[in-house]
């Protein structure tokens, strides 16, 4: 027995539906394609490794926390030469942190570039600085206060952002660092900064 005709209402809303499966499908490939990784689960530091002092990283409320002695954590998944490293970051006041790229695994201060966060420690050299290498005075961000840090890093030019703005735009004569880990900073006791949102992209 053949069946009931469709509505012309049924009939108009299946190319409708069609449309909108078909966008969410093309929404979530170019979200896969973008090429950014995430280095964070929100919940462990799998993949995660301090050169020194441990227990001075924590995985705390979708967080790494950083709080206690001097200690640098190496995410140990994959090395950059030609990437982008971003995170949501909060520094407290008197703190200071920083976002290593290209650098080597081992004891003490790492030997690799450094993104600095600082936003009233007695280090002068502020967040956004290239550390040592181009570096900014100016507070341009409170601390306590969220930001983001956004690093590109392709050859030796290297560009550095501050929720979006760009503060460091620099080449590097030298090439000093050409390939190594990313890490993270907790620089002293008394200190506490925050990490969220940690994302890598290489670039080709």
């Amino acid at each position: 027995m053949r069946g009931k005709p469709e509505s012309g209402k049924m009939m108009r809303m299946r190319p409708l539906a069609f449309v909108l499966a078909l966008m969410s499908i093309v929404a979530v490939t170019s979200a896969a394609d973008d090429g950014w990784v995430s280095m964070f689960d929100g919940k462990s530091l799998d993949g995660w490794k301090a050169n020194e002092h441990p227990d001075s990283w924590s995985a705390k409320d979708g967080t790494i926390v950083g709080d206690g002695e001097v200690s640098h954590l190496f995410w140990m998944t994959r090395q950059c030469s030609d990437c982008e490293f971003k995170a949501d970051v909060k520094i407290s006041d008197g703190g200071n942190s920083g976002m290593y790229f290209r650098t080597a695994f081992g004891p003490g201060f790492p030997k690799g570039y450094e993104a600095q966060v600082n936003s009233s420690h007695k280090d002068p050299k502020r967040t956004g600085s290239l550390y040592n290498f181009k570096n900014i005075y100016e507070q341009l961000v409170p601390p306590d206060t969220w930001f983001n840090q956004h690093i590109i890093a392709q050859g030796n030019h290297i560009i550095i952002k501050v929720n979006d703005k760009t503060v460091v735009d620099y080449t590097d004569e030298k090439s000093t660092y050409t390939n190594g880990y990313f890490a993270l900073q907790q620089h002293n006791k008394g200190s506490v900064v925050t990490f969220k949102n940690l994302m890598m992209r290489p670039l080709p």
